[in-house]
């Protein structure tokens, strides 16, 4: 190695560690609130389950218009790093803001906007990275840390609810109101994260617009889904999708109430110390299950076929809601804690996103020419994050309010009807998906 390679290395690492910090904000910004959203609106704003199915849904329509926006500014006129730190201390106002609004139509108003704002620093903080540092080398080390900075924050949030929120006496109902209304606390701390991420950006090193038309990815990308993989995939993906969303509208909530009335179940006492209350730090353990599939991808993938993969995450999906529907009789037949098979459930995050979500893009990638395959992976993209979830966000609204009795909602109904949808969509994958007529089953026959 040459004196001059090592003479580099220092400045590359600290570029590394720059980028590192920058996307461990951007994802803590997001985790400090999402999880919470459902049982806050629910218990401290008092909305119906479908205006908060609206609420969610709103986020996504900012991932929908993320291409146009961030293309046409961040991409033309603006350098990236300015783009990013102007709207992040536009966003961290506007979610500062959100503690405190009552009315259901104002939040909606603030919801839309805020996600306006949010959601195109998502793909530029990939762009922006991938810009400085080696995409193969450095881009999955630098990345990673946006999923640490969202177990850090949800752990860090349900602290907070537990020492400061959480009454020492009181009926389960009143330790939990009390934590409901702590739940505020989480906007500003989204807001003050924003703040600091937008001043932060300022001091990343400058990357200048790029000069010339941009095609729009999504219209382009229309014309390469033709293979039958790739239109069984983006099918099956809506359903699957809503399934993904429903999981974050309703699981913090579900796991929350029963956090607040643990009682004298010692193991869920220590769960708490561990990931405080409400919810959201225990759905870390969903992030922490992520990073580990996905470092077993590269081999997965090698031993098992994608359609193999993609059912696995499907099971998974249908299997995280069985548990999460028959939780109590589940603990009771074998004898545990309820908590544990509450936890299980969680756990499965990491299998649903890296086997079903993450190969996703990996097939995409696989089934498209060099010409479209950025296309391809943008309209995906937006049909995951974007349409996906504004379906899902409106199906959990009205499902939550079928599930609801006498103001106490039936978590067994509640998450029976996603279980179910997911094993529609496994039978329609199994039936439908035909990997030998995909362009890199043909290339590896071609080999053989």
């Amino acid at each position: 190695m040459t004196n001059a390679v090592l003479s580099q290395q220092p400045a590359i690492a600290w570029v590394r560690t720059r980028f590192s910090l920058m996307m461990f904000l951007q994802y803590a910004i997001w985790g400090a609130w999402l999880p919470i959203l459902w049982p806050y609106l629910a218990n401290v704003r008092k909305f119906t389950p479908v205006e908060i199915g609206y609420a969610f849904s709103v986020g996504a329509i900012g991932a929908i218009v993320a291409p146009f926006v961030a293309g046409q500014l961040a991409d033309r006129y603006f350098n990236t790093e300015k783009y990013l730190g102007i709207s992040h201390i536009l966003g961290g106002i506007l979610v500062f803001q959100l503690a405190s609004i009552e009315s259901f139509s104002v939040f909606l108003i603030f919801s839309l906007i805020y996600s306006i704002v949010y959601s195109p620093t998502l793909s530029l903080t990939n762009s922006i990275t991938l810009s400085h540092v080696d995409r193969d080398k450095d881009f999955g080390k630098v990345r990673l840390w946006g999923t640490v900075g969202w177990i850090v924050v949800g752990i860090t949030i349900g602290q907070v609810l537990l020492y400061l929120h959480t009454p020492t006496i009181g009926t389960p109902e009143e330790i939990a109101s009390a934590q409901y209304a702590g739940m505020a606390g989480a906007f500003r701390i989204s807001g003050f994260l924003g703040v600091l991420m937008g001043i932060y950006c300022f001091t990343l090193p400058s990357t200048p617009p790029t000069k010339g038309k941009q095609k729009n990815a999504t219209f382009e990308a229309l014309s390469s889904v033709k293979s039958q993989p790739l239109i069984v995939l983006f099918l099956l993906a809506v359903p699957l999708s809503c399934l993904h969303q429903f999981y974050f509208v309703h699981t913090s909530g579900f796991v929350g109430a029963y956090q607040a009335a643990a009682g004298e179940d010692s193991f869920t006492k220590f769960v708490n110390q561990i990931f405080g209350v409400g919810g959201g730090g225990l759905m870390t353990i969903g992030q922490m299950s992520e990073v580990f599939v996905l470092a077993l991808i590269p081999m997965l993938a090698i031993k098992f076929s994608r359609k193999t993969l993609l059912a696995a995450g499907v099971v998974a999906y249908g299997l995280r809601m069985f548990l999460f529907a028959f939780s109590a009789k589940i603990a009771a037949s074998i004898g545990v804690s309820e908590a544990i098979v509450m936890i299980a459930g969680i756990a499965l995050h990491g299998l649903c996103f890296g086997c079903f979500i993450f190969v996703s893009y990996m097939i995409v990638d696989e089934e498209t020419s060099d010409d479209v395959r950025a296309s391809a992976q943008s309209l995906y993209n937006t049909v995951i994050v974007g349409f996906g979830i504004i379906v899902g966000s409106l199906v959990a609204g009205r499902v939550a309010e079928w599930a609801t009795f006498d103001g106490k909602m039936d978590y067994q109904r509640l998450f029976g009807f996603p279980m179910y949808v997911a094993v529609g969509c496994l039978i329609a994958l199994l039936v439908f998906y035909d990997s030998k007529a995909g362009k890199r089953a043909a290339l590896l026959g071609s080999k053989r």
